[in-house]
Parts: C-alpha cells; structure tokens; sequence
C-alpha cells in the first residue's frame, strides 16, 4: 500500500478495516491550534493530533522551533490516539497534507504502519464522504514504539551533506534566497542547499502532482536514486512531507529537523544568499 493514499483507498478501508485509526493534524502556521475545526467537523472516528504539543518537543530554542519530541512522549501521545501494535494509521489535514507528514515521519521510523490522506479533508468532502463533529476519545492504545530519530539529521550532518549528496531547501524561493524571513532570526540558506518549494509539489486542487512530474522535479534538482538526499524547511515540518513525496517516487530521504529555525540561531554557521546553492555571500551567524 502506498504512503499516500486516495479519498477512495481511505473510503475502502474504513469500510473493511477495523484496525483502522485515523488522525486529524490540522495544523499551519498562522494558525496551529486546529483542534476548533476538528470539533467542528471531521472524518468520523478521526482523534486530533496536536503537532505542537504531541509531534514537537517544546522548550530550547536553540534546537528549533519543532525539535523531534522523546521517544516516550510520543509513543504516550500515540496510546492517546488509540494506536497499538498492528493497526493501520492514516493522518490527513484540511488539504495538502503537509502537517500530517510530520506525523507520518516519526510514527514511521517506530515501524507503524502509517500513511497521509492525498488532498485531506478537502478531498474527502468534495467527493461528497460525510464529516462528524464533537470530540473523539478512543480507547487507550498499547503501542511500543522504539527510538526515533534514526532519519533524522543532525545540525553537523546537515553541513556536511551537499559535499557528498543533495539537500534540499523546501521554503519559498525569496525565503531561500535571503529577500525575506518572516520567523527567523537570519535570512539565506545552508551553504550547498538546492531550492525545491514545497508549493511545486502539488496540483491546483492540492493533491500531490503527477508522480512522473515529481520525478522530472527533483531529477532536475540532482536528486536521483543512489545519491544520499536530506530535506531541510523553516522548523522541520514542510521537510517531512518533502521525505513523503520522495519516498512515493522510490528514494529516500533523511529529514534535518532542526531546519533553518536551527541553523539561524546557531552562532558561526554559514548563511549562503541568493538563487545559487553556495551564495553570492556567505557570512556567519552571530551570537
């Protein structure tokens, strides 16, 4: 089955999976608390996933603004959402699905079987599937989850990366290229980064493109099979779904959580600025 899975495959398996469990990560920048919109209407049986609280540890900026949470808070979290061992997990969000595949990433990496709904709740509606309002409150799960974080890159690996590989840049072309940094404290980019915005992922109803489309995309951006490829964004949410869209095309991917929210509070780390990977200027973060 794969990690993305159509209105219809999810309709399927509501139908005919009893081990089903569903999360709804509705989450975006301007506004993360979306648990008001899952109560006022969700795909029936769906349980809210809050990513700041469950998906994110909180405290130390100097780690960014959603380092990865301990493995025992979120494998508390996932027991919460009903999850146990052998259960099929589905998150989606209102419709690009960017917020679920943070949720995707971690419980992943623990071995959940787990997949992101293409389109959201978006799609689910407009193929006409009824929502249900209130709140959900499954039985507790008993799901063991391992240590996270074997995916995952630390803020050195991520330096070191381009001279071996491809890491990607997900933000906004005019975030990468040092015109604006609306949350953090220093614009640019990791020196050696390519720029591949998350926006160019998806068609105009906000599932994801064509998958042969998607290949052309990161082909063009060096990223092929046998070549090692991390994802950085701003705060290490974007980066996962990037992980999402290149393992449907057959790569993986590691994911440096940290993103740029790290990067840029982290005091003698290079800023490249401009469209070119190593910069027109590379100067370091100040402390």
């Amino acid at each position: 089955m794969s990690h993305v899975l159509s209105v219809a495959e999810l309709s399927e398996l509501i139908a005919t999976e009893p081990r089903l469990r569903l999360l709804d990560v509705r989450w975006r920048l301007d506004r993360p608390d979306g648990r008001a919109d899952h109560l006022a209407g969700h795909i029936p049986g769906a349980v809210y996933v809050d990513l700041d609280g469950e998906l994110a540890a909180q405290g130390d900026p100097s780690r960014g603004r959603h380092p990865l949470p301990a493995t025992a808070d979120l494998q508390a979290a996932a027991r919460r959402w009903g999850v146990s061992a052998g259960d099929v997990v589905v998150a989606y969000v209102d419709v690009r699905g960017i917020a679920a595949a943070r949720a995707w990433w971690l419980l992943r990496q623990a071995g959940v079987d787990v997949h992101v709904l293409d389109g959201g709740l978006r799609a689910w509606t407009a193929a006409g599937h009824v929502l249900e309002s209130g709140p959900v409150t499954p039985s507790r799960g008993g799901i063991d989850l391992p240590e996270i974080g074997a995916d995952a890159l630390s803020i050195d690996e991520a330096a070191a990366l381009p001279a071996s590989g491809i890491l990607i840049d997900v933000r906004a072309p005019e975030r990468y290229r040092g015109e604006a940094e609306p949350l953090d404290p220093a614009a640019g980019h990791i020196p050696g980064a390519v720029n591949v915005p998350t926006g160019e992922l998806f068609a105009a109803d906000g599932a994801l493109r064509d998958r042969g489309e998607l290949r052309r995309l990161f082909a063009d951006a060096g990223v092929t099979e046998g070549v090692p490829v991390a994802a950085y964004c701003g705060s290490g949410i974007a980066a996962t779904h990037v992980a999402l869209v290149l393992s449907e095309i057959g790569i993986d991917a590691a994911v440096f959580p940290g993103s740029w929210s790290q990067w840029s509070r982290t005091p003698g780390r290079p800023i490249a600025t401009g469209a070119r990977p190593h910069g027109d200027v590379v100067e370091a973060v100040h402390a």
